[in-house]
């Protein structure tokens, strides 16, 4: 199994392969985030097909997206911070690398200092992913494990690392007397989370509800490491919605003159007319 433990520059997304880990580490005993001046982590729904990012909409303190039936996408993690951050993340109200009923204390993924990196699927193993892909609620994967009740959202809770707090040397005499009085060494297994490094439908109705859909496999490789939470709940949450753009339109969250039908990706020329820039239209 290959590993990936080069640094990333600041800003640089990886693909093939990425500095990601899966932290195991269970706190029990949390209960609302902590209220945090600015999120830890940005993230952003990219439309692999049309191989563009979708617009955010936003309305009444929520955020939403509208996707489009059928097409695969990936969630775009970006670590904003100078440390190293565990974003335990949920699609649909499930974890998507254990397949839990999703929870804060559960594993995720851990991003590098200023790291980007799509997550592209499910976690079914440590090579492979299953895609996430926009489909009517009944096709999603929630669903059809009977837990429709979360369908339409996707969340990251992220969290601080632990500071290591190194001791100060000792002289040798202070040493040997350690030495001296410290137990045998103990077969218990070591404490903190371990973690795995990760390196890298047909068109369904317009007027059904979105969900995510357990796409086919594709090949993403893990590995192993360490991730010890600051805190027991997380330092920030950021939540997003996603639905079809007709639904979103019908909800009054997408303004209805932008619900007209758009190419698969934008062209720079739609129209070969020339001409001047026209007016606005008058308000």
């Amino acid at each position: 199994m290959l590993s990936t433990t080069s640094s990333i520059q600041p800003g640089r997304r990886r693909f093939a392969a990425s500095a990601l880990a899966i932290a195991g580490l269970v706190l029990a005993g949390c209960s609302a985030p902590a209220l945090a001046s600015e999120s830890l982590v940005s993230l952003e729904v990219f439309d692999r097909d049309a191989e563009q990012l979708l617009p955010i909409y936003a309305k009444d303190q929520r955020q939403y997206v509208a996707g489009r039936p059928g097409a695969r996408y990936a969630l775009r993690l970006r670590n904003l911070t100078g440390g190293r951050v565990l974003a335990v993340l949920s699609v649909d109200g499930i974890n998507v690398i254990s397949g839990q009923t999703a929870g804060w204390a559960q594993t995720g993924y851990v991003l590098a200092p200023y790291e980007s990196y799509d997550i592209r699927g499910w976690r079914k193993s440590d090579a492979e992913v299953a895609a996430f892909q926009f489909a009517a609620i009944t096709q999603s994967y929630a669903a059809q494990t009977g837990r429709p009740g979360h369908v339409g959202v996707i969340g990251v809770a992220a969290f601080r690392e632990k500071p290591v707090i190194e001791s100060p040397p000792l002289l040798r005499s202070d040493a040997e007397a350690r030495d001296r009085a410290a137990p045998a060494p103990s077969a218990a297994p070591m404490a903190g989370a371990t973690a795995m490094q990760e390196k890298s439908a047909p068109r369904q109705e317009a007027a059904a509800k979105l969900g995510t859909a357990h796409g086919e496999r594709e090949v993403s490789y893990t590995s192993h490491t360490r991730f010890e939470r600051a805190s027991s709940r997380p330092q920030s949450v950021v939540r997003l919605e996603y639905d079809s753009l007709e639904r979103l339109v019908a909800a009054g969250i997408v303004p209805s003159r932008w619900a007209q039908v758009r190419p698969s990706r934008p062209r720079p020329f739609p129209s070969s007319d020339g001409g001047y820039v026209p007016d606005p239209p008058s308000r």
